[in-house]
């Protein structure tokens, strides 16, 4: 499936993003890199940079047409969301409408929201359940819960799917210093600079902390359920801050613990009720308050960096690249009037033979380059200039300022600068206004390329799937198209080779299920160090007798040793005929997709059995001799045929014993042989001759079985190979 993640480069949500990508669906993130980080995510994905109030976001949904959204985009700081309310409400409440709107708009099956614990506001009637009042005090927790109404509006109107999880305290590596679980990363971030631990209080408050990837669990199993509506997860353990302190100082030693004076609004006691979570989606936190601790401490311990050698270093830098940019017109415009004084002053001969008014020229060049504010400036400092000269060319300055033609250069000074200076400045605002459209039109072609890109990939894909499905289908029915024969034996040899295929693995093995304490093994994978016992004692191998009572697949939860990671039932008749493990799967394997594969395997093969029994049942008179349970010579042949591939595909071991009837008749001889073999041995006719195949069972094995006949007056001898295929 196609998984949407916002917020999937955060904390909880890059732990997210790699689950989902580990139970094998394709990982899309939408993020604005506010406080996530690329590196949080090391899994194959899609990311977007934009924040879920953009409505481009529109364009993301149409392009990869996402079957679960996961929204855990939000501001998450309480403090700021009390500071700046507008602010959180744009991210929490616009952004949340955004992505309901789009998941409506194109066929989200499932939207997942993050709450919080915030929505009960200052209860401390512990633990607190999902039917218990709603009191947020800030606007964060009134957003989280306005967020809850929201996804069960377009539950109920538009038939989308919500589910809203209110999360206790998070905690775990890669969490910042902020937001509701941050006291265990900012003790964390303390510890490892040596500095000490502030508990505002008497360090017996309490809060009910839960680890990352029990939160993430609970999120994948809501997401693959039919649940929707609102639950906590939590763990429903109350940790004081005082016990929390204790667990730390196993892990590192304190520098000091600081208690300071309460703050005013924090609540003392804290713990979410998850009964309900437990029953509906059959989830349980995995991790204690020690073992998660433990966890996060090793990462924040790999991962702590130092501070910047000299920050002031850098603060002078930013001050400097603050400030020059004010001045420098200034300077600039300065520099120009000093080369200009220095024209006026020594430069007199030259400027008078080139006609040329040169403090018009800089009030002009002044104002072209900076605009209005400059070119007024170097208008006064123009008319200083030429006020200098007149006096220091004898001029009287009470006489100059009456002078009509000395007015006249004034107010031709003063125009052009304004003139200029206008001109400059509106040319300027509309060269910033066609910049900022053509960067704001370049950046929606980026993105829209981007998109494309994704699509036209998706398409491509599409094709290859389309093109390609014969030769899919093909592949398939050529490996399914196995189990299609009429004999059971042959049915169990080709099974071996099915799973192999589909499952790719060359690690499985299908044992034989009747009413003793014993298995006995009918096929296993021919792979260099992989043996198995040839027969199993179910009393003392518990999770086989489970999945033959239970009739349901086992699966191996707690990893234990020599113990087969599922083991699946073949049923026919409403009994267990058989079991098929599946033994050491790779880690990529172990998820609901691969089990899903092994259950529809099984499945087929169960069909094919049930239709090759009742072939066989059908055609007893013409396979058996004179109703005895002896095979004749050409259905004997075919299930030796079917030994004889299984040695050849698996090394499955097999015997032929030639039987000597000593004065008997065929009929004693076949009741004595049936109470000696096993299920998997077969009595035939080679050559008018009875003969007894022993499946899995190399000659010294065979020697067992030939003392047993003996103890019943029979005979019997190992039969040469080239003997029997004459």
């Amino acid at each position: 499936m196609n998984v949407l993640v916002t917020g999937g480069y955060g904390f909880i949500g890059s732990f997210v993003a790699e689950r989902f990508h580990k139970e094998g669906h394709q990982v899309y993130i939408i993020d604005n890199l506010t406080s996530g980080r690329k590196k949080n995510v090391n899994v194959p994905h899609k990311f977007y940079e934009l924040s879920v109030e953009d409505e481009r976001c529109e364009e993301i949904f149409q392009s990869i047409k996402p079957d679960i959204v996961i929204h855990l985009a939000a501001q998450v700081d309480v403090s700021v969301s009390m500071r700046e309310p507008r602010q959180d409400a744009q991210t929490n409440i616009l952004g949340l409408v955004n992505m309901l709107e789009c998941a409506h708009k194109y066929g989200v099956s499932k939207f997942l929201f993050a709450s919080s614990a915030a929505v009960y506001g200052p209860n401390e009637q512990v633990p607190l359940n999902e039917r218990m009042k709603t009191e947020p005090v800030s606007p964060y927790g009134i957003n989280k819960l306005l967020g809850e109404v929201y996804c069960g509006k377009w539950n109920d109107i538009y038939k989308l799917p919500t589910l809203a999880f209110r999360f206790a305290n998070v905690y775990g590596p890669r969490q910042g210093t902020i937001g509701e679980g941050g006291v265990v990363s900012i003790y964390m971030q303390r510890m490892m600079e040596g500095r000490g631990l502030d508990i505002f209080g008497d360090g017996e408050q309490t809060r009910d902390f839960i680890y990352v990837e029990d939160i993430v669990d609970g999120i994948y199993r809501g997401a693959i359920s039919d649940a929707t509506g609102v639950y906590n997860l939590s763990t429903n353990t109350e940790t004081s801050l005082n016990e929390l302190i204790g667990i730390l100082e196993q892990l590192e030693p304190i520098q000091d613990v600081n208690y300071k004076e309460e703050r005013a609004g924090d609540i003392y006691r804290s713990s979410l009720d998850n009964t309900l979570v437990k029953k509906d989606l059959d989830w349980l936190p995995l991790y204690s308050v020690q073992e998660g601790m433990e966890k996060t401490f090793a990462w924040f311990r790999e991962n702590h960096s130092s501070k910047p050698a000299s920050i002031a270093a850098t603060a002078d830098k930013s001050g400097y690249t603050g400030w020059f940019p004010v001045i420098r017109p200034y300077a600039e415009n300065l520099l120009a009037f000093a080369v200009l004084f220095m024209i006026s002053q020594y430069g007199s001969k030259w400027s008078i033979s080139a006609d040329i008014d040169f403090k018009l020229v800089y009030i002009i060049l002044l104002g072209i380059v900076y605009g209005a504010r400059q070119s007024i400036l170097s208008s006064v400092l123009a008319s200083g200039l030429f006020f200098y000269e007149a006096l220091s060319n004898g001029r009287d300055w009470q006489t100059l300022l009456y002078d009509p033609e000395a007015l006249f250069i004034f107010a031709i000074y003063l125009f052009f600068g304004m003139v200029v200076g206008f001109v400059s400045d509106k040319h300027k605002r509309e060269s910033v206004s066609i910049h900022n459209e053509l960067a704001a039109e370049k950046e929606r072609y980026l993105f829209l390329s981007h998109i494309y890109k994704d699509t036209r990939k998706i398409k491509e894909e599409l094709q290859r799937q389309l093109i390609g499905s014969k030769d899919s289908i093909g592949r398939i029915y050529t490996i399914t198209r196995k189990l299609e024969s009429f004999e059971s034996e042959e049915v169990i040899t080709a099974s071996i080779d099915v799973l192999e295929n589909l499952l790719d693995t060359r690690h499985i093995s299908i044992y034989s299920v009747n009413e003793t304490n014993h298995m006995r093994l009918l096929v296993q994978s021919k792979n260099n160090g992989f043996t198995l016992p040839k027969t199993i004692r179910l009393d003392e191998h518990p999770y086989f007798r489970d999945a033959i009572e239970s009739k349901t697949m086992f699966v191996n939860k707690t990893m234990t040793p020599e113990v087969p990671m599922y083991i699946t039932p073949v049923i026919h008749n409403q009994q267990v005929i058989a079991l098929v493990s599946l033994h050491e799967p790779s880690f990529e394997s172990l998820n609901m997709n691969y089990e899903n594969m092994l259950k529809v395997s099984v499945d087929m093969i169960s069909s094919s059995l049930a239709r090759a029994f009742q072939y066989e049942g059908a055609t007893r008179q013409h396979r058996y001799i004179d109703d005895l349970p002896v095979l004749n010579e050409s259905a004997f042949r075919q299930i030796l045929r079917a030994r004889e591939e299984a040695y050849r595909m698996h090394g499955s071991d097999y015997t032929l014993l030639n039987l000597v009837e000593e004065g008997r008749n065929l009929s004693d001889l076949a009741h004595l042989v049936d109470s000696v073999k096993r299920d998997s041995d077969y009595l035939g006719m080679i050559n008018g001759q009875p003969v007894l195949l022993l499946s899995n069972a190399n000659h010294e094995e065979a020697l067992l079985v030939i003392n047993r006949l003996h103890h019943h007056s029979i005979s019997a001898n190992v039969v040469q190979e080239e003997i029997a295929y004459a």
